[in-house]
């Protein structure tokens, strides 16, 4: 089968790889037919993530259908259509049972901290992803979720990862009627972040990032007043200007380690000096106001960055982070798109077939031609390739 390979930071090549098989009696074996290229890949892409292993095959966000199941399957069946959330879960252990479905506690047996994901590295368990013709699914019985009657297969792909990330990054920032949001990071997971700020209660909503295009986007799809960091003078005395000088309500990082907008964490991040640029962290905690909230759905890699504790501290705010639950909110997130509340999909500008994914990445990576969000389509799917290789954005 086709797949995508990792060879060495900033290099990923579509070469034959073996067909997946069933290795334990509750896998399944995925057609995919739907990938996306997603801003955490990119920190994998640029050698971020400790023990990224030459050969393995990237992509957390897939949809496809049932070819193979093993002896205990019963929830899917062969032919099913299916989305595939991100993290691995076995829907038993202490927090699966609590519906923390992204703190899996048996899916990623060489590490304490972080639970089994897709194509992300040997330190989130070494599973290859869904860029690829066809993946294997552990825990077939728990993860992949049957795409519901009439709902478009390029919004249940979205359903897999920045949906759910970005809904559950409003969620964590406990908004309540009337409260302002600034949100920094105006990519995929940063936009959903934004519009799903409005069904918490948001009165306002402001986005802050450097990059027009992407500004122009938080005001079409998520209705937010929008900030271009580079020019202003200080961001963060801007934006306690535009909320009273108290601050913001709430503050979202959907940026994480790769951050522009200070020199030295840029640069220290990329040195591996600290674990990545937190600079969009740092904003969010000097721009909510004293007892505000902190939600961070921005990636970072292991432990071991410069943070500013005394202004936690000492302004009482509460900080609430964690991977995305994809399997907890996949009910109520099928209902604001099935019933036309959220419609991810229109982020979605460029649509590729696998074999171009080398050019999908660089692409994305340096934000080239106005990308937003870009899908993969294998070439047993190509049949649904949507005329042309680029999509409409917004249309």
């Amino acid at each position: 089968m086709l797949a995508t390979v990792y060879k060495r930071p900033y290099k990923v090549r579509i070469e034959e790889k073996p067909m997946p098989r069933i290795e334990h009696p509750n896998d399944a074996i995925v057609k995919v037919t739907r990938a996306a290229i997603c801003g955490s890949d990119v920190h994998i892409f640029h050698g971020l993530l400790p023990d990224t292993r030459v050969g393995c095959t990237f992509g957390h966000e897939f949809t496809g259908i049932i070819e193979e199941v093993g002896a205990t399957v019963t929830n899917v069946k062969v032919g099913d259509r299916v989305l595939v959330p991100f993290n691995i879960s076995c829907g038993s252990c202490f927090f699966c049972k609590q519906g923390l479905f992204g703190n899996c506690h048996n899916t990623n047996a060489g590490s304490t901290m972080g639970t089994g994901i897709y194509g992300y590295s040997h330190t989130c368990g070494g599973y290859d992803g869904g860029q690829a013709e066809y993946v294997r699914v552990p825990f077939a019985d728990v993860g992949p979720m049957i795409i519901p009657e009439g709902m478009d297969e390029e919004n249940a792909l979205l359903l897999t990862d920045i949906t759910p990330t970005g809904y559950q990054a409003a969620e964590m920032g406990e908004i309540k009627n009337g409260d302002t949001v600034v949100v920094f990071g105006a990519g995929p997971v940063g936009l959903i972040a934004a519009r799903c700020a409005w069904l918490f209660g948001a009165h306002r909503v402001i986005v802050v990032d450097h990059i027009d295009y992407r500004l122009e986007a938080a005001k079409k799809f998520a209705f937010a007043e929008t900030v271009n960091f580079t020019q202003v003078n200080d961001i963060i005395q801007h934006l306690k200007q535009m909320t009273d000088w108290l601050g913001a309500d709430v503050c979202i990082d959907a940026v994480g380690c790769e951050a522009k907008g200070n020199k030295f964490d840029f640069i220290t991040g990329k040195l591996m000096l600290q674990a990545g640029s937190a600079t969009a962290f740092e904003w969010a905690v000097n721009s909510v106001r004293k007892n505000g909230h902190v939600s961070i759905v921005g990636v970072y890699g292991p432990p071991g960055n410069l943070t500013p504790l005394g202004s936690i501290i000492n302004k009482g705010i509460t900080i609430r982070a964690n991977q995305a639950n994809v399997k907890r909110y996949l009910p109520r997130l099928c209902e604001h798109v099935l019933a036309g509340t959220l419609n991810p999909k229109e982020l979605i500008t460029h649509r590729l077939p696998l074999e171009e994914v080398a050019e999908g990445y660089h692409m994305f990576a340096n934000k080239l031609d106005n990308c937003i969000k870009t899908i993969l389509i294998p070439p047993r799917a190509s049949s649904q390739l949507t005329t042309g290789s680029v999509g409409t954005f917004l249309h």
